[in-house]
């Protein structure tokens, strides 16, 4: 089976700032991959350089077997088959919910609005959101704006979706409606890449775990292992420090 996206060599710096070093990483469709480590690790960047909102310093990024990053890229063939979604939604404040799902479409796939407005409706609906199709973001709770914008993902019909901790910046009490929505797309075969601090979601979800620290993948591996058995001292280190315990939302869920 032919990788989806691969990663050979990557890296980034901003300035003496290196952040990435050498990532070397592949991703086979319907698979989902979780990176996990501290904050400042290069969990965001990695994903960002993938949908080339940052330019990679030095190695490639290939996508079904097109190199998809460097100087000379299609930048549209890869905005078409990526979608990503952030901690902080990144709605349009003065568009409803509707033309915020609509407007990628529209733009970069030429569809037809009534056409476009459709699919967005139906999958409004899927998520029970299809009363606020014509409200604004601000009418909208942080779950509910998340949820808007994994659709709006959703609408370009993605090859590979990247999730950059769309938790964190969620109430608790709102955490479990977005793990919902992702648990049903893995269930579904989506191909997924997550940054996420929800150890036992991540370990609920995922085929393969990546640990990064200072920017590197220092262990990677089947969820049971890296989560449950880690051989590298600064994965255990970091799972006893911070992230051996779902917050008590994604808890209740998972329950």
């Amino acid at each position: 089976m032919s990788a989806v996206v691969e990663l050979r060599g990557v890296a980034k710096a901003f300035g003496p700032a290196q952040v990435l070093r050498g990532i070397d990483l592949s991703v086979d469709e319907h698979q989902i991959v979780s990176l996990i480590g501290p904050s400042g690790c290069g969990k965001s960047t990695l994903l960002k350089c993938i949908n080339a909102l940052e330019p990679v310093d030095a190695g490639d990024i290939w996508l079904d077997g097109e190199r998809v990053s460097g100087p000379g890229v299609d930048l549209n063939f890869l905005r078409r088959r990526v979608g990503i979604v952030f901690q902080n939604f990144n709605l349009f404040p003065h568009m409803t919910v509707l033309d915020n799902i609509t407007l990628a479409p529209r733009k970069v796939l030429k569809q037809r609005r009534d056409a476009a407005e459709h699919e967005a409706c139906r999958l409004l609906e899927r998520i029970g959101l299809a009363a606020k199709a014509t409200a604004y973001p601000d009418r909208l709770s942080g779950g509910q704006q998340q949820r808007v914008a994994i659709v709006r993902a959703l609408a370009m019909n993605p090859r590979l979706l990247l999730l950059d901790e769309v938790t964190s910046a969620l109430d608790p009490q709102l955490v479990g409606e977005v793990l919902s929505i992702i648990a049903e797309l893995a269930a579904e075969g989506m191909t997924m890449i997550l940054a996420t601090h929800e150890m036992r979601f991540a370990r609920e979800v995922s085929n393969l775990v990546c640990f990064l620290h200072e920017g590197a993948i220092c262990e990677s591996g089947p969820p049971e292992q890296v989560l449950g058995d880690p051989r590298n001292e600064l994965t255990r280190a970091f799972l006893r420090r911070e992230g051996a315990t779902a917050t008590a939302a994604a808890e209740a869920w998972l329950a």
